[in-house]
């Protein structure tokens, strides 16, 4: 995207594989879906099993120790002009699909025009920005941009999976399937048994396994992702070794939940990925919270110090804005440190200030009174929730809470349908078009997008388009770092806590590269070691 690539076609692999990882062994993870009634993950019928990226190619492979880099994968070249309104792929002449055909321009072209119309929405709004595609042989095209492109777009073009025309062309790609379909990745799908698990086996004809992209990953034989509908069950197989690999996001359960077994493991893998920006969204589309002034009082009322010992266990930081953990954060210098008493109080001037009186114990304005609604997805954050609550109550502020089911969550998140609403915004060392998805006046009216606060300001929009088209890294970084710095000043949420490690619990079996990435700790690198004796 940016720059030269790290690697050159001189370098052996990768810096952070094993290029000596040995090949066998079954690894077996959780799934948290509940259940699952589609292999196919490009479109939005159904729910998709986990793990089908191990079956599925794209045009150039992404790897993880670079913010945005693309390598030689389905398409061996790439060409393109300084203003990047074209691109020209040459296709790997030995590419295969898994039942021994070869890939061919056809398929690319017919993967292009199937997932323009028929794909995920963000598949459909890259594919539509381009005008022509001129095929020029089997192993040859060339894809021209129309108006609306960026730097970006070539980029999420080689990013497109590549389908088999003759397998799909008389099927309706957009009903579900259980039927294992012709794919072309490193696996390919060996047991299906919706509800309990999915099983991927590692293909020894695999045409691609030996290009620089691939060495050093997709070393276990099986890979396998059992089902269950609760993290706590999945923890116990784990403990009884019933699984053998396990990312750990509550750290409660990391610290006291693990079975004491000399063949566990607990790995902290450092990362250095923007994290979530996780915390009480403030739907700035409704009263009282299009006032930052209302907005900053109860940012203020929350009892970070409380939080971060016994909820995180001291073990986690907190979150500031929207690129925090990298170098695309604003340098904001940190807060004055005041008590939860005192903090209460600056809440309560502040909002007496701006016209919210406490009658009866009730903070009013208007002869309404200040009181929201929170929805949560767990109810595993309830205790946070009511923490907040606590003090809230303590300045005259009423908060209900409320926790819904998976599916009642989404479709308020969706329709924009709540108060202030759990959930959190993904960043990434390469924003892009995005940002306009969740920072745009566009998207604060379009449901199913991702402007969860509701926000709508130009400055803000004209940012978000200039980081999509930055020209360089630095200017990249300027632009992050301006948009995190405006965005914090708007108050857009009350921030909770991240960890700057993965914590992943696994067999002592399970090894791993010495080299963390950036993105951190990438299971396709893993391999299983294997004592003969």
């Amino acid at each position: 995207m940016h720059g030269m690539p790290k690697h050159n076609i001189d370098s052996p692999h990768l810096d952070y594989v094993n290029p000596d990882a040995p090949k066998n062994g079954h690894i077996k993870m959780a799934a948290l879906k509940g259940t699952y009634d589609t292999l196919n993950p490009f479109t939005l019928k159904g729910t998709a099993a986990q793990g089908l990226n191990l079956v599925y190619d794209r045009l150039m492979a992404r790897r993880w120790n670079e913010p945005f880099t693309m390598y030689p994968l389905i398409a061996k070249t790439v060409e393109m002009p300084a203003d990047r309104s074209a691109v020209r792929f040459t296709l790997n002449e030995k590419a295969t699909f898994s039942d021994g055909s070869p890939i061919t321009t056809d398929d690319v072209i017919f993967s292009y025009e199937t997932l323009k119309e028929k794909g995920r929405p963000n598949m459909r709004r890259i594919y539509k920005l381009i005008t022509s595609v001129e095929k020029e042989s089997d192993h040859a095209l060339t894809f021209t941009f129309g108006e609306g492109h960026d730097r970006e777009t070539v980029m999420i073009l080689s990013l497109m999976p590549i389908l088999s025309k003759n397998y799909w062309k008389e099927r309706d790609f957009e009903e579900t399937l259980l039927t294992p379909p012709v794919t072309n990745g490193p696996y390919t799908i060996e047991t299906v048994d919706p509800g309990r698990s999915i099983t991927y086996k590692r293909n020894p004809d695999y045409w691609a396994k030996d290009l620089f992209a691939n060495i050093g990953h997709y070393n276990f034989d099986q890979v396998t992702y059992e089902y269950f509908r609760d993290s706590n069950i999945a923890l116990e197989a784990f403990n009884k070794g019933d699984l053998n690999y396990r990312v750990e996001s509550d750290i409660s359960k990391w610290i006291s939940a693990y079975a004491d077994k000399e063949e566990i493991i607990k790995y902290e893998a450092p990362h250095m990925r923007p994290v979530k920006a996780r915390g009480f969204i403030f739907n700035t589309r409704r009263k009282p919270f299009d006032d930052v002034t209302v907005r900053h009082a109860l940012e203020e009322a929350f009892d970070e110090d409380w939080i971060g010992q016994n909820i995180y266990y001291g073990k986690e930081k907190r979150t500031k804005g929207f690129f925090t953990n990298s170098e695309l954060a604003a340098h904001i210098p940190p807060d004055d440190k005041f008590t939860q008493r005192a903090k209460l109080k600056r809440a309560a001037t502040a909002l007496k200030d701006a016209g919210w009186d406490v009658v009866n114990g009730i903070r009013m304005k208007d002869r309404q009174p200040l009181e929201f609604e929170l929805i949560l997805s767990t109810p595993k954050d309830e205790k946070i929730a009511l923490n907040y609550k606590k003090h809230l109550e303590r300045i005259g502020i009423q908060m209900s809470i409320r926790v819904l089911d998976t599916a009642s969550f989404q479709k308020r998140r969706g329709d924009y349908d709540y108060d202030m609403i759990l959930h959190h915004w993904q960043n990434s060392l390469s924003p892009g078009t995005e940002q306009m998805l969740y920072w745009t006046c566009e998207s604060k009216d379009t449901p199913g997008q991702f402007n969860y606060a509701g926000i709508c300001d130009p400055e803000i929009d004209t940012l978000t388009k200039q980081i999509a088209d930055a020209q360089d890294y630095a200017q990249l970084t300027a632009l992050a770092r301006n948009l995190d710095q405006k965005l914090q000043n708007k108050v857009l949420f009350i921030p909770l806590f991240y960890s700057d490690v993965d914590h992943i619990a696994h067999y002592k079996n399970l090894q791993h590269p010495e080299n963390t990435p950036i993105y951190g700790s990438t299971v396709e690198t893993w391999w299983m070691f294997e004592d003969k004796e």
